[in-house]
């Protein structure tokens, strides 16, 4: 079943330029959600495990994820793709001249 990604055409400027002409990306567009409960059920109905042993195993699969993420470890699952905490922080002209102050956020 497979189905091609539902997508937007959006302008952005190049903030390092701010006279370069605007460019245009691609921008996924969701359908929906699927929300813990769902997905646990979902899973259920095909496998033979009952909807506390899928319940069990994601929350463990999110613990140990969280953990991992934590620890400063990249977690990896599978064909699922890769976790890694990013940095959002203001620029600095040199490394001397940066500190800690200046990460804004992490994602």
């Amino acid at each position: 079943m497979e189905k091609a990604v539902t997508y937007s055409v959006v302008g952005r400027k190049n903030p390092g330029d701010k006279g370069a002409p605007m460019k245009y990306y691609a921008q996924a567009q969701a359908s929906g959600e699927l929300d813990f409960e769902e997905l646990c059920e979902a899973i259920t109905s095909r496998s033979t495990c009952t909807e506390t042993d899928v319940r069990a195993a994601i929350s463990g699969i999110l613990y140990e994820v969280k953990r991992a993420l934590k620890a400063g470890r990249i977690a990896r699952l599978g064909d699922l793709g890769s976790l890694q905490i990013g940095l959002n922080s203001e620029g600095a002209a040199s490394v001397k001249e940066f500190s800690g102050s200046m990460i804004k956020g992490a994602h």
